[in-house]
């Protein structure tokens, strides 16, 4: 006898969805599963087959063959264990045929017939939903991830007998619900940090704010201790809050990465800061089984590197077009994948190994120690860096404490200004902020007067720019203009932007 479930495969953050055919008949007693299935698929079948008969289901002495469909396609993962041990029953008549349309089913058996947890739920659910299907069965420990997509009923189950139950319609199972709303109104307090928390340093909270505003990537230079992490680490206070399409992208990437918590939902802009230590593959995505690196864990949110010259060189440098095109793509023998990467890279350095350069009253550093040190970051890496502050070290009256620094929440208020006019300028398009703009929208969104030309042109000329250095001039001035309210980009726009390209010259430019 035949029978068809469906389940479903992560391919790249989209769940892709797969036909479970078994069919049970005469011959010697043989239990095959075949359609490209990864070691943990094969290993399936003993699973299957000991969590039936712990169940109190007895497998006849007949040949079983178990294909999933598409065949071209490689499927990896334990998530079809809990389908296959349904299709099987199904030929074997415990359920009816019926029962199954229109459902997907995923979940690992445990050898007693337990359901666990798997990754990739909440992409898996959404391909469903997309997709027409009405109802699915998942673990219970992933049903509030399942629940967040709306117009699909999402069952919870522990063991296979309560999926059976269910598919017979014999209990009154109750589809999990979860209030994406008031899950969205639920307030970050990033463990209660603020930027009120942060004395001084007012040149470099500037910095920090137009970097957000226009989404930039931002170097921050300074000796140790004088504050570039802490200021690092309250970036995601100033951000605008995840809105829903841009919470449910992220959660898709931390569900595939078994990251996502039991509210089933990301509900802040993510913050990563992988040590230096981390591998190219780590960073950027990769592995047997393809899984998304720190730069997709870091999607619409910010990518942190600490002591950026002490990063292996090779793995830093495959920044540079996910920068560019924010998206990364793995190739496979079997498949590609495209995983999202639109980050905010925030980095910090010190300028040379002891960190005081060029203050020579506590640098002993040479001038070919500090070159070589700072030739660690490759000008193709730094160019697509927009903003290049100097986080300076602080005194003793700005540590005192006395000014009332603005908090995280003031700042926020002129950011979301920014991102609005933004959001206007480029409605229709596919641009959302500032940093995204080509070439050749500069041309139509950053005209420039006559003054403000000859200004740009005298700095492009002494300080030897790039033509990349020249165009995030132009955005980064756009975005200061944007935090004036200001549709024309002023003279002193164009002033503040190159200083933020000035530092660069200072150390590197020797």
């Amino acid at each position: 006898m035949f029978s068809k479930a469906y389940s479903a495969t992560i391919h790249g953050i989209d769940g892709l969805i797969v036909s479970v055919e078994a069919d049970v008949s005469d011959g010697l007693p043989i239990f095959d599963m075949v359609g490209y299935l990864g070691s943990e698929v094969k290993e399936a079948r003993e699973r299957v087959k000991i969590a039936l008969k712990n169940s109190g289901f007895r497998l006849p002495a007949k040949r079983i063959t178990v294909n999933l469909s598409p065949a071209d396609i490689r499927k990896e993962g334990t998530a079809f264990d809990l389908p296959v041990a349904i299709a099987i029953l199904t030929a074997l008549g415990f359920l009816q045929e019926e029962n199954l349309k229109n459902v997907l089913i995923i979940g690992e058996l445990s050898l007693d017939g337990s359901i666990r947890k798997v990754n990739g739920v909440l992409p898996i659910v959404y391909s469903a939903q997309q997709k027409g299907f009405s109802k699915c069965i998942v673990p219970r420990e992933n049903a509030k991830e399942g629940a967040v997509v709306g117009n699909i009923k999402t069952y919870g189950v522990s063991t296979l007998l309560e999926a059976v139950d269910l598919l017979r319609e014999d209990s009154d199972f109750v589809p999990e619900t979860v209030d994406v709303d008031a899950l969205l109104q639920t307030k970050n307090q990033e463990d209660g940090i603020d930027f009120s928390d942060v004395a001084g340093q007012k040149a470099a909270k500037r910095a920090i704010e137009i970097a957000v505003s226009g989404m930039h990537n931002i170097l921050m230079i300074g000796p140790p201790g004088s504050g570039k992490t802490m200021l690092a680490r309250r970036i995601p206070t100033i951000m605008p809050e995840l809105s829903f399409e841009e919470s449910m992208e992220i959660s898709k990437i931390y569900s595939i990465s078994g990251l996502l918590d039991n509210r089933g939902l990301i509900l802040q802009r993510p913050f990563r800061s992988p040590h230096h230590t981390i591998t190219t593959s780590a960073l950027v995505g990769g592995g047997r089984i393809p899984r998304p690196g720190e730069i997709s864990l870091a999607h619409q949110g910010v990518l942190f590197l600490d002591e950026l010259p002490e990063f292996q060189k090779n793995t830093i440098e495959v920044l540079r077009q996910p920068l560019e095109d924010k998206m990364v793509t793995i190739a496979r023998l079997h498949a590609t994948f495209r995983y999202p990467a639109g980050f905010m890279l925030v980095a910090a350095m010190n300028p040379c190994n002891c960190g005081y350069y060029p203050d020579r009253n506590q640098c002993n550093c040479s001038v070919n120690q500090v070159k070589r040190y700072l030739n660690r970051i490759s000008q193709p890496l730094l160019d697509r860096f927009d903003i290049c502050i100097e986080a300076l070290q602080m005194n003793y009256k700005e540590l005192e404490g006395k000014t009332e620094e603005e908090s995280s929440e003031q700042i926020r208020r002129r950011v979301n200004i920014a991102r609005q006019m933004q959001i206007e300028r480029y409605k229709n398009t596919k641009i959302y902020f500032n940093s995204q703009l080509t070439p050749r929208t500069i041309k139509k969104y950053c005209k420039l007067d006559q003054k403000e030309q000859t200004l740009l042109e005298q700095a492009f000329i002494k300080m030897n720019l790039s033509a990349r250095a020249y165009h995030r001039i132009l955005k980064c001035a756009r975005t200061i203009a944007d935090l004036d309210q200001s549709e024309r980009i002023k003279g002193k726009h164009i002033s503040e932007a190159i200083c933020y390209r000035s530092l660069d010259q200072k150390y590197w430019g020797e």
